[in-house]
């Protein structure tokens, strides 16, 4: 024992000093190994994040400014750190915790958006509209894209999303490769959102595969501790195992050069070739006829002058009073802009038909500040900046000053090509928002001079559809004749039009060729040679392109800038193109003071080859020319039937063919209400009954269009049968007596007129029969063989007892005129087989 124990004594100071000795050896490794395992463990997510965040900086490249791309970053970002922070949480509860987190950064994202784009609302109606429409706009919106609400929460959600899923099947599973799958489509779905609109990726694309390459390369776990896992193996064993770990690399190897093999080409004829834009296959916002055509709405609005549209503040630089260097500021017979500075427009109509002029735009979804157009070289720019306050105006058209170049408190779709803006939305009185406009004036001492362009970047403000009246063509070369100059041919048009016609607010809606040629070839007497801004401005587009010039129709405003717009402040106004200039508007309007000429002293259409009849007189005149003699009781000296028999025989004759074509065509006329009103079944009949009406309104001026529904035909039909009323009143009052007054059979059943009615009250709601009919009419259209045989009765009696009230109203000649006129006739023959309208669902 007592030499044992110095033995034992002796072995536990070296067991106690040893364990000092290596311990700092033991701790030194492990903090090391902490370290390196931290380093290996950021790897992937640091990939993750920046594979992420580099989509946002591909799908950057088409947005004004960085906010996108910083929002991107910031989505991505947060969705790995939530994986990592939440890795030892179940796997179930990491996706509430990371949604609730998105939710909190997309709201920060949408208030941030809403911020910078100056737009209007709550947080909550921002967000709900951008939920709703955030995939079409951002496919709509016009480049670059200004980060909104709508165009910002699909790609910040689209990044929070990929960020989320890649985490957790590349931290949680250890499957990088698979982690990194939502994040290359979120890539490729950036760039094929860019498509034609930006240069090629490259740079961003070597970056994403080369981060991708790093975090596959970087070792996830920890390494086995003998170095080769292979070493504790029997020595076939291991022979085994290392041959199948060769011929699996192999294999591998093998099949990515054959994928390099067979992708490369593809790929390689892809650098070059052009991108699919994903926006042709999304339809930009439309509008509808009433502003595609804004037109059509001057005559309206001439005749209720005193309705306020807009309230205009001029908040910046305004153009100098009186418009000096503005050629449609000079004034004319009742025009609404004499005097005044300001031009707002609300639509350019570059396209006609023959038919219609039409604004022809590709509206795209733009944000505050507007895609900038380079000036006209030899023209001045200045800055007008508005706010303008909506009334009483609708539709789709936002007026602006030519040309808008930010706007903001309103969501805006844009034209680059004309300068049309629009709100998808529509118009709503109380609609406030502030537009900044560059104002382009030419120089006037360059017109003179200046040519105008050709070719197929002008083609469609050059095109003349077919039809032209032949007497516009030969007008549209008289002037033309000795103007060889294209501004000289311009003024030329502008002066006969301001010479020779009258505006008037009271004329007919209308700018087809066979309007145009009664406006300016019609007679005096009977309704021609006058009009509104309408056809001054159709009539000055449709001859200038005639001569050669390049035109265009802009209908707008004219103001001072301060103040409330009203409707009789509306007008249209022709524009000429002019090389280094650009567009330049011309005021066809007469002056006040200027007595119209007749259009017969300065343009006789004669035919281009005159008739034998008309041919000149013999140069050479005979040496003698005695008066010729007649016996007085022999036979005419060439023999034959006298002058005045062959005059009366042709005059009789031409009766009897003008009698026989009058009775044919009421014939026909009777044939055709007999047969729409008792033919056919119910259904047919009360769809009869309706295409009566709409005939007697065609008859009467006042043609309905397609787009409207039948109530709105209705209210149309009775406010033109109070019109028509009101007219004679007062035509009887002036001849002091009442012919015509009054309708015969006011108050006949099924069309509720009183004789009270007739004396020109002009309420439009004294015909009910004609809503009961169209009420008739909605029931076919919704319910087709519900109608019954006394409802087409009924839908008969009510359309006879309108149109005979409607037809007694109107002038003695025009009812002479009404059982005869063909135009039921034509349009039956057009439609034989149109459906009842329906209106709108």
């Amino acid at each position: 024992m007592g030499r044992g124990t110095p033995v034992v004594t002796g072995i536990a100071p070296q067991e106690e000093t040893a364990a000092p000795r290596q311990a700092p050896v033991a701790g030194g490794p492990s903090a090391a190994g902490r370290v390196v395992r931290a380093l290996r463990a950021a790897v992937v997510p640091l990939a993750l994040i920046t594979l992420t965040a580099l989509a946002g900086v591909v799908l950057g490249r088409v947005y004004a400014g960085d906010l996108l791309t910083r929002l991107v970053i910031g989505a991505a970002v947060g969705s790995v750190l939530v994986s990592v922070a939440a890795r030892r949480l179940p796997s179930w509860l990491v996706a509430p915790v990371s949604v609730a987190a998105l939710a909190g950064w997309t709201l920060w994202s949408l208030r941030l958006a809403a911020a910078r784009a100056d737009l209007p609302g709550s947080l909550l109606e921002v967000s709900a509209d951008a939920a709703r429409n955030g995939i079409p706009r951002l496919l709509t919106a016009m480049i670059p894209v200004e980060p909104t609400p709508d165009t910002v929460l699909v790609p910040v959600v689209a990044a929070w999303l990929a960020g989320l899923a890649g985490a957790e099947v590349a931290l949680r599973t250890g499957r990088v490769l698979l982690g990194y799958l939502p994040a290359a489509g979120l890539y490729a779905a950036a760039l094929y959102v860019v498509g034609p609109n930006a240069e090629p990726a490259i740079g961003t694309t070597v970056a994403f595969v080369a981060v991708a390459a790093v975090g596959l390369a970087a070792p996830t776990g920890t390494p086995p501790a003998g170095g080769d896992p292979t070493a504790g193996l029997a020595p076939g064993m291991r022979a085994a195992v290392r041959l199948r770990l060769a011929a699996s690399a192999a294999l591998g190897v093998a099949l990515v050069i054959g994928l390099v093999a067979l992708l490369g080409p593809v790929v390689a004829g892809q650098v070059d070739g052009r991108p699919v834009d994903p926006r042709r296959y999304v339809e930009p916002p439309q509008v509808q006829t009433l502003d595609e055509n804004p037109l059509i709405r001057i005559s309206g609005w001439a005749l209720r002058p005193e309705q306020k549209l807009l309230d205009v503040s001029t908040v910046g630089a305004t153009p100098p009073a009186g418009g000096a260097d503005d050629p449609t500021a000079t004034g004319g017979a009742d025009d609404p802009k004499a005097g005044r500075s300001v031009q707002i427009r609300l639509a350019v109509l570059s396209d006609y038909d023959g038919i219609t002029w039409r604004v022809g735009a590709t509206y795209r979804n733009a944000g505050r500040i507007l895609p900038a157009t380079a000036p006209a070289r030899d023209s001045t720019v200045q800055t007008v900046r508005q706010e303008i306050t909506v009334a009483e105006l609708s539709g789709r058209l936002l007026p602006a000053v030519a040309t808008p170049r930010e706007v903001s408190g309103a969501r805006v779709a844009y034209d680059p090509a004309t300068g049309t803006l629009i709100r998808p939305e529509g118009l709503t009185p109380g609609l406030r928002y502030t537009v900044t406009s560059a104002r382009e004036r030419p120089d006037n001492n360059l017109l003179a001079t200046a040519n105008v362009p050709a070719g197929a970047e002008v083609a469609r403000v050059l095109r003349v559809a077919d039809g032209v009246p032949d007497p516009m063509r030969r007008l549209a070369a008289q002037l033309a004749e000795e103007n060889g100059a294209p501004y000289a041919r311009a003024v030329a048009i502008e002066q006969f039009l301001a010479e020779h016609y009258r505006v008037v607010a009271d004329a007919p809606s209308g700018h087809a060729y066979p309007n145009l040629a009664f406006f300016l070839f019609g007679p005096r007497n009977g309704g021609g040679q006058r009009g509104t801004s309408e056809q001054f401005a159709a009539a000055f587009a449709v001859l200038g392109r005639l001569s050669g010039l390049p035109t265009r129709v802009v209908v707008g405003f004219s103001c001072s800038g301060q103040g409330p717009v009203r409707a009789g402040d509306a007008y249209a106004w022709p524009e000429v193109l002019f090389d280094g200039l650009g567009w330049v508007a011309f005021d066809p309007l007469p002056r006040p003071e200027n007595e119209p000429r007749p259009v017969e002293e300065d343009f006789r259409p004669t035919p281009e080859d005159p008739p034998p009849s008309e041919a000149p007189a013999p140069t050479v005149e005979p040496t003698a020319s005695p008066e010729p003699v007649a016996a007085p009781d022999g036979p005419p000296a060439r023999g034959g039937v006298s002058t005045p028999v062959l005059v009366a025989g042709g005059s009789g004759g031409l009766l009897l063919v003008v009698g026989a074509l009058l009775l044919t065509l009421l014939a026909m006329r009777r044939s055709l209400t007999r047969k729409r009103l008792a033919g056919g079944d119910p259904n047919q009949r009360i769809a009869g009954a309706w295409r009566e009406v709409t005939d007697a309104l065609r008859l009467a001026g006042r043609p309905v269009g397609d787009d409207l529904a039948a109530t709105e035909v209705a209210a149309q039909a009775r406010q033109t049968l109070a019109d028509a009323r009101a007219a004679t009143t007062r035509a009887g009052t002036a001849s002091g007596g009442a012919n015509g007054s009054r309708a015969p059979g006011g108050g006949a059943t099924g069309s509720g007129t009183t004789d009270g009615d007739a004396t020109g009250g002009g309420v439009p709601g004294d015909e009910p029969g004609v809503d009961e009919l169209a009420t008739l009419l909605n029931q076919v259209g919704f319910a087709p063989g519900a109608a019954a045989a006394d409802q087409a009765a009924r839908a008969a009696e009510v359309a006879t007892v309108y149109i005979a009230n409607l037809r007694a109203a109107r002038p003695w000649w025009r009812r002479l005129l009404w059982s005869v006129h063909p135009s039921p006739l034509h349009q039956a023959r057009r439609s034989p087989h149109s459906h009842p309208r329906r209106p709108p669902r």
